[in-house]
Order: C-alpha cells, then structure tokens, then sequence
C-alpha cells in the first residue's frame, strides 16, 4: 500500500478543525480553551475526554484514548486509515494524492478483490442448486436471512467446477490462482482448493470479500475447516471472521465475542447474539486483539474447556495484556466438554448464553489462576515462583489503574513489593506541591522542559539550527528531544496531535501524552525564551561532560595536541559562563 506524504497529512490536519468533527458526533461542551465530553470508547458517568482546539488532538484521562482527527474517525467511525484520510480530505476541500489513490487502487488490486467477489457469488449459486448443503444449513438451523447476511455458498464436488466457470483464460486463471482460490500438484496441475464444501466468505473491514472458509458436511470427509491460504489480500493474523456483519448490526458495538469457528459465529447470530466474530484457523494475534479493542472496550474470549482451549485462552491473554490500558476488559468463558457456542446456544438460546457470559472469568482471575496452578503458595519457594512467572508479563501492561491493580493483587499474593511500598515516599498534597503556603513543587527538568514546550509549540524548533550540541549528552530523555527537535523543523506547521501520531506505536507515547496535556503558561516570546533558555543549559551542560572526558583521559593516558587544544578552549568557555 502506498504511503501517503507526511506533508499531505501535516496540511489536512492543520486545516481540520477536531472540535467540529467530533462535536458532529459526540456532545462537547466549552471549559476554558478546551472541550469536554463523556468519553464515547468507553462507559463513564463524568467527563473525562477533552479536545484541545489549539494542540488539534484528543484525550481521555479514564481510558487513555487518544490521537488526531484521523484517528478519532478510524476508532469512532471504525473506518481504515485511508477512508479516515479521504473523509476528512473531503471536508477540507483537499484531494488525496492521485498517485496514493492509484497505488492503493491499483488494476490488478482492483482485479483482485472482483476475482474473489466473483468466486463468492459462484458458490451461492451453487449452494441454491445444492439439495444436501441446503439440507445441511437448514438441519444446522441456518435460516435464508443468515445466508444472505454471510453470503454462505457451497463449493460443488469435483476437481475443477469452479475453474471451468471462472478461469475462462490465462488472466482470469491467474487472478484466481493468486487469491488463493486453486491448488497446483507436483505434477503442476491446478485444481480447484475448496470441494464439496459450505463455503464461509471473509470480509475486510470494508466489507470487501478477501478470502473463504469451507466446511465439511460429513465429519469424515477431511479436515473440518479449510481456510484459503495467506495472499496479497489476506492475512489471516489481522482479520477477524464476521466482524463486518457485527458493524453492520450495531452504531457502537456493546461487546465482541470471540469463538473458534465460522459456524458457532453464524449460528449465536441466528439466536439474536450478534456480536460474536472468529479467529481464522490460528490463535489470537496482538492483531487482533488491536482490532478487537478498536471495536470494543469488553472482550470476551469463549473457548472449550479442555486443555487446548485454555491453551488458546492463555495465548489470548498473552496478546491482550499490553493493550489492556484503563477502561478496557477483558474476560474467560470456557464451555462444558463436548460443547461449543453453536451448541449451548441452541440448547439455552441468547439469555443462556448471556447467562454464561455474565459468569465469565475476568482476565485477573485467570491470569493468576494459571499462573499459580503448580505453586504452594504456602511456602516461600512458591511465592517467589510466581513472583518471577508474573514480573515479565505485568511490565507489558500500559501505565495506570489496571496495571496499579494487578501490581497489587501480586504483593497480596506473594508479599513481594510490600517493602518497595512502604519506602516509597508519601504523594504531595495539594500543599506540599507548592501555592499558598505550600512548599514549592519539584523543578522539572531541562530536559523535560524543553519537550513539554516543543509539545505545545513544535514551532519552537526553528529557533534552533542543527546540529545540536545538546545530542551528545549523556542524560535520559535526550535522544527523544533530538527527535522531536528534527521533527518539527522537516514538517514545518506540525501540530502537537500530529507529533503524539508520530510517536503513537512506540513505548515514549505514554510519557509524551501526559506532558502534552499540560498548558505552559506564557506569551510566545516567553515561551520561546523559556525554551531557548533550556537548551542553552542543556550545551553548557554538554560542554562540562566534554570537559571532563577529557580531564579523565589526560589523567589516565594523555592527549593529543588536538585534544589539549579542546579541553583548553572548554575550560575559557566554562570559566565565561560562570562569570
């Protein structure tokens, strides 16, 4: 996929204003230079979303919820990234790059997609001249409207009855071979991949047919599901079986379930669950559960109860962890042996089902409970066994309540951090941080300074010319300020929405997300003068490191002429700073 140019993207942003589209969906009301609101990614009583019209992004201090316009229709729209781009380009006034469009776009892509689109409605034609896969759908309680709303098909016996339908020439034939549709023997024979038959179509996120999963009608006859294989338009580790017909069902998805088969999905649809979506063939990806959280903020993962199925249940858990920031869930529900979702529901119908739902495991629960499954935790040797299980996992959660509370049940569990909290100092007040008679609050450092103020203002950056003198300081958080430094002088005009995009995949957005809430009190020559001021520190700073380095050196090997040169020249420089 083409990428679209950052300067595009710069532009868009800084000509849409986000308070107007998420105003257009969600009611926000004016506090001071911002807009709040209820947060509408998740359930909250008082508002805790705000949207700064000068920074162009939003935040939400319940869920953690946050990014650009761009985002804010991908997660509140569910649309892909290039569809948020196009719609926001359109309210602008603004046309995509014609040759990102055409790249996306391409003939062959487009080629593609009609190959498998083709393919799909072969098999519903099949399935209405199928007498046994029409008696199969019907004896598993398959009604006409739940065909049409997954485009059910059948796959007719024999070699070669789709390739004779659809592979009328060498191009046709080459498509359909491409997207996965054919086999080739050793012998180079191609061949038809799905026999015989009921045949599941996959849905992208717009909608568009991708690929197929094809069940067997007779237990025997092979392997019970056969997926079509990864191609250019498919890849199993991302997409998720029956979530386009969940956002179809629903303007704000309640919650997803997550089962292991096409016909459990379509069959709780048939009894009025209709949330439900399926991995394909392969266990919970990080993927998926990015795009599970994306659509909603309670998960469910129902699996047997067998040992396979709490394999797949930790699996689960294991991609679901780090991204349980606050206000998302995650839950366990493990079935009866012998039973799956098609099953019980058709014996207990929705409310049964809801029923067991409601009965589901948090994920906390089952994280222990797994965890501490071969530990006496009555001895010490235990304790300190799941102690070091659960440290490497915990450190994935992102910062805040739930990785708090999960910190907590481990000492509760183990004791282990129980000393580390008692010597933690006490939090300030409101009076220690500084006010009327408060001490005065901790100095930030300059560091920290500096990329606050780059935060609120990338324009700051101007104001200094590379290279940086500041870069080669040994001190935390110094390659970040170089980077955001770099950042906003190649896209001149970047907006602090568009800074915290930028950084939206990495491990400093978190940090960076705080800082950017702030609002620096001051004109802009103030501001500029605060931040120049910064990086005038952090160079003198550089300079006494440099000095040093070469102190030590002398002292244990000598330096050269060059380098007597330099410390002699650092040393008049310091000695002028301090007069």
């Amino acid at each position: 996929m083409a990428r679209i140019p950052d300067a595009f993207i710069d532009d868009l942003l800084a000509r849409t204003d986000i308070v107007e589209v998420v105003g257009s969906r969600v009611p926000l009301k004016r506090q001071g230079r911002e807009y709040s609101a209820r947060c509408p990614f998740h359930d909250e009583r008082s508002p805790s979303f705000t949207v700064s019209p000068n920074k162009q992004f939003y935040h939400c201090f319940g869920c953690g919820a946050h990014g650009t316009a761009i985002s804010f229709l991908m997660n509140y729209d569910r649309l892909e990234f290039l569809d948020a781009v196009e719609e926001l380009a359109k309210r602008v006034g603004l046309e995509v790059p014609r040759d990102t469009r055409q790249r996306n776009e391409s003939g062959e892509s487009r080629e593609l997609y009609a190959a498998v689109e083709a393919a799909a409605h072969f098999f519903q034609q099949q399935l209405q001249a199928s007498a046994k896969a029409k008696a199969y759908l019907e004896r598993r309680g398959v009604d006409a409207e739940n065909r049409a709303r997954f485009g059910i098909g059948y796959a007719p016996e024999g070699w070669e009855g789709l390739k004779s339908a659809l592979g009328t020439d060498p191009r046709r034939l080459a498509l359909l071979e491409k997207v996965g549709m054919f086999s080739r023997n050793d012998s180079g024979r191609v061949y038809d991949k799905f026999r015989d038959r009921v045949m599941f179509p996959i849905h992208d996120r717009r909608g568009r047919v991708i690929a197929f999963g094809g069940r067997v009608l007779e237990k025997d006859d092979g392997p019970k599901y056969l997926n079509s294989p990864e191609t250019v338009l498919f890849h199993k580790g991302r997409e998720l079986y029956g979530l386009w017909q969940v956002r179809q069902a629903h303007a704000k998805i309640p919650r997803l379930i997550v089962v292991e088969g096409y016909m459990d999905v379509v069959a709780l649809f048939q009894y009025g669950v209709n949330t439900a979506v399926a991995t394909l063939g392969t266990a919970t990806t990080p993927d998926h559960a990015e795009l599970l959280f994306r659509n909603a903020a309670d998960v469910y993962f129902c699996f047997d109860g067998d040992r396979a199925g709490r394999g797949a249940a930790w699996k689960a858990l294991e991609s679901v962890l780090p991204r349980m920031r606050d206000g998302r869930q995650a839950f366990f529900l493990f079935l009866p042996e012998g039973e799956d979702p098609d099953t019980i529901v058709r014996k207990e119908g929705a409310a049964g089902f809801d029923a067991r739902l409601a009965q589901a495991m948090p994920l906390s629960e089952f994280f222990y409970n797994e965890l501490s499954k071969d530990v006496n935790l009555a001895g010490m040797e235990g304790k300190a066994r799941l102690a070091e299980r659960a440290k490497p996992l915990l450190a994935g959660i992102p910062d805040g309540a739930f990785r708090d509370l999960m910190l907590q049940r481990l000492t509760e569990m183990t004791g282990v951090g129980q000393r580390a909290a008692a010597a933690e100092p006490a939090k300030p007040t409101p009076s220690m941080r500084g006010g009327r008679g408060g001490a005065p609050a901790p100095k930030r450092s300059l560091v920290r300074t500096a990329i606050a103020l780059l935060l609120q203002k990338p324009a700051l950056a101007s104001a200094i010319e590379p290279p940086y003198l500041f870069g080669a300081l040994r001190q935390p958080g110094i390659p970040l300020l170089v980077e955001l430094v770099s950042l906003a002088r190649e896209r001149p005009g970047i907006t602090t929405g568009a800074v915290l995009e930028h950084f939206a995949e990495r491990e400093e957005i978190a940090a960076l997300q705080k800082l950017a809430l702030n609002n620096e009190p001051g004109s802009d020559a103030e501001l500029t003068e605060v931040f120049l001021g910064a990086i005038r520190q952090l160079n003198d700073q550089t300079k006494l490191q440099r000095r040093d380095e070469l102190n030590e050196k002398e002292h244990r090997e000598g330096l050269n002429a060059d380098e007597q040169r330099e410390r002699w020249a650092l040393i008049m420089e310091i000695k002028a700073i301090r007069s």
